[in-house]
Parts: structure tokens; sequence; C-alpha cells
């Protein structure tokens, strides 16, 4: 799962997700991802992906060095079929609005082959360049 974060005038969290985490999500599996900026307490950043039947809107949960995005569950069934591309949400935060957006990854189309095995088919990739 691939994560960006867009500050100041953006303000967004996005997160894009391969085809076999899809298939982890729809199978109510969680997807967590983390990255260590080195040794010791506090130095390793956690994000997560969850299906829940437990909340009827798209919620944010943070911590020290965490954030946990959770999905309705029904929300996930749809954005799971061919045709849905991404979830696209804003929230209320203190000091104006944080996009957040949940994309599935497609296949780059100047890169090999095995750099995209895992991703979703792009819908440009019969179109001359």
């Amino acid at each position: 799962m691939k994560l960006r974060l867009k500050g100041n005038e953006g303000n967004s969290l996005r997160l894009r997700v391969s085809r076999s985490e899809m298939e982890r999500l729809l199978r109510g599996e969680a997807v967590v991802e983390e990255v260590c900026f080195g040794n010791g307490a506090g130095t390793t950043f956690r994000y997560a992906l969850i299906g829940s039947a437990a909340t009827a809107d798209i919620t944010l949960e943070t911590g020290v060095g965490t954030v946990t995005v959770l999905v309705p569950a029904a929300t996930l069934t749809l954005w799971g079929q061919e045709t849905e591309v991404g979830i696209y949400t804003e929230m209320a935060v203190p000091n104006g609005k944080l996009a957040v957006v949940l994309e599935k990854d497609f296949a780059c189309l100047d890169r090999a082959d095995e750099d995209n095995a895992d991703m979703f088919s792009h819908p440009h990739a019969e179109a001359a360049c």
C-alpha cells in the first residue's frame, strides 16, 4: 500500500492499494504498513486500512506514529468492483478539511511488467502513446 500525504493547501491523505491488498480487504483482513526511520522508540510510522462493519462513514483513528483509516464494509465491497477506481471524502479538522483519497493502484504505462505485476490494469493501457 502506498501512502501520500500533502500538507498546507492540499491537506490530504491518499492511500493506493494493489490488487492483492484489495483482495485481503474484501476478505476482512487489515492492510498494514510500517516505515522505520531509525532505532529506538517512536521511530516507526504505522498506517493501516481496515474494513469495518461498525462504522457508517470513513473515519480516521490516529495516535503517536499511527494513522488508521476505517472504511464501512458496504463501501469497501462497492470499491472492490472492477469499474470502481476510488473512494473520495473530506472530513473536518481543526483548521479546515482533510481530503481522504483511497484508490486502486494502476499499472504504470512506462514501467516493466514485473513492476506492474500486482497492480490493477490501467484504464488507458490500450491507448497509443
